[in-house]
């Protein structure tokens, strides 16, 4: 397998990609490549569906207004999937558009809202985040499109669901303390008891960013009354939710996730 395109433009759509085969690109990807990049018939992009890796595909002109891909070869696998989920407090417009691109570049697979007691934002369009979370992984080379989830009352996350899946809750008020030590408390410890192939396997996990205005006291006394979750604290200084997920998300990969 090659390694890592940086320069030929990528596109994700949803279509099955095999060697020989043409699909078709609809209008605003011909536009994109058309007219803003001024690629032409013949030139090179690489293709991605979240599920079959990613492929050397040729331009190919269909009609005036329409542009199709022969695909040719694959570049690279599909990668193991990873098992982060972000759970978040969703934010205003252009802040939400920034939270939503990073996490994704940062390798989570499920989007989860959450709506807290000081959540700003009452209504979500999911089709502007599924947007965003595609522009991002198109720019930065992701091949697995994560989910992304309809937005969830606080309590369902609160009362224990999924106790199996970590669940990283950053929070403002926790005592001052390394994150990176108690993430890595919180590393399983070896066995000989798990199945050989077990030992490469993603650690389930979820990363829980508060809103603007934090979590309120019986929210937060509610997440320590759940199982399997971890308290840390990201640094001195008050963040914004925005700067906040991608610190979360930095540590957590550092220290637990596809870093090491």
């Amino acid at each position: 397998m090659t390694r890592y395109d940086f320069r030929t433009p990528r596109i994700y759509l949803d279509f099955a990609l095999r060697a020989g085969v043409d699909v078709p690109l609809d209008r605003d990807q011909a536009n994109y490549l058309l007219n803003v990049l001024r690629l032409a018939q013949g030139d090179p992009v690489l293709l991605f569906n979240g599920r079959d890796g990613e492929w050397r595909a040729t331009l190919a002109g269909t009609g005036k207004r329409s542009l199709a891909a022969k695909v040719s070869e694959r570049l690279r696998e599909q990668p193991r999937p990873a098992d982060l989920h972000f759970l978040f407090a969703p934010l205003k417009h252009a802040r939400l558009d920034y939270m939503v691109q990073k996490a994704v570049e940062l390798g989570v697979t499920r989007l989860q809202p959450v709506m807290t007691r000081h959540t700003q934002v009452a209504r979500l369009n999911l089709e502007r985040m599924r947007a965003n979370a595609i522009e991002a992984a198109q720019q930065c080379g992701v091949l697995a499109l994560p989910e992304v989830a309809e937005p969830v009352p606080f309590k369902a996350i609160a009362g224990g669901a999924d106790p199996d899946r970590l669940l990283i809750f950053c929070d403002e008020d926790a005592e001052a303390r390394d994150p990176v030590a108690a993430l890595a408390a919180a590393r399983p410890e070896p066995s000989g008891l798990l199945p050989a192939d077990a030992a490469g396997a993603p650690l389930a996990m979820g990363v829980l960013i508060g809103p603007e205005g934090g979590f309120a006291e019986d929210e937060r006394a509610a997440l320590l009354q759940r199982p399997n979750v971890v308290r840390i604290s990201l640094g001195p200084r008050i963040l914004r939710a925005d700067t906040a997920a991608v610190a979360a998300l930095t540590l957590v990969q550092a220290v637990l996730g596809d870093w090491r």
